[in-house]
């Protein structure tokens, strides 16, 4: 029985790249920049956005990059344009919590890029027991030390845990961790041939998937 679920966020828990993809145009162009192509921005995608905007936008200064994605962040979430979870992904976190798991975030994003999911007032505030991310976080992705933190606040055991992830680092992360894994391909980036050689212990079409594997696992 698993009794700790740890969730990535961006195309597992929500679709994002895409709207990051338009995101991060906008802030290049507005810095002198060409527009990146989607290749380039998928090439990379799933690494911490301050390294990660170096190969997309080469001679960006990623520090002045990341303050102009904070000031337009803001207006995203609030038109929804950014992080929009489900109400059926929102019911599957609720009927976890109700089944007495306890759930946790692990994402590489930065505080800046996460900051607004921690607000009392996100829903997500009263389903998630802990939120790592970069900045809180000794360790990244694919480092399997990166779970090592809920570990100890929940008082477990790797093999009682499992992580929901959409990239091969965080196969990798989980796996070397010891933990269970679930692939999410919802966001088609990805397919189950992508993660050969990888242990993966059940793949999800959809995040509503992952439900009944959790609950049913003994």
């Amino acid at each position: 029985m698993f009794k700790v679920v740890l969730i990535d966020i961006d195309d597992t828990l929500c679709l994002t790249e895409e709207t990051c993809f338009n995101l991060e145009n906008e802030v290049a162009t507005g810095m002198g920049f060409p527009s990146m192509t989607r290749i380039t921005h998928q090439k990379n995608w799933g690494k911490p956005l301050e390294q990660a905007i170096l190969e997309r936008i080469p001679g960006v200064d990623a520090g002045e990059f990341m303050k102009r994605v904070e000031k337009i962040i803001e207006d995203k979430v609030y038109s929804g344009a950014l992080d929009s979870i489900s109400e059926e992904n929102l019911k599957v976190l609720d009927r976890l919590k109700k089944s007495d798991k306890k759930l946790a975030i692990v994402t590489s994003r930065s505080f800046i890029e996460a900051k607004h999911l921690l607000q009392d007032s996100h829903p997500l505030s009263n389903l998630v027991d802990a939120f790592y991310y970069r900045d809180n976080s000794e360790f990244l992705k694919p480092d399997p030390r990166v779970f090592n933190q809920a570990f100890v606040k929940f008082n477990v055991k790797p093999v009682e845990c499992v992580y929901l992830g959409d990239s091969i680092s965080d196969a990798i992360a989980a796996k070397g961790a010891g933990m269970h894994f679930i692939a999410v391909l919802e966001s088609g980036l990805r397919t189950k041939e992508d993660f050969a050689g990888q242990n993966v212990d059940f793949f999800a079409d959809k995040f509503t998937d992952i439900i009944d594997y959790i609950l049913n696992y003994n």
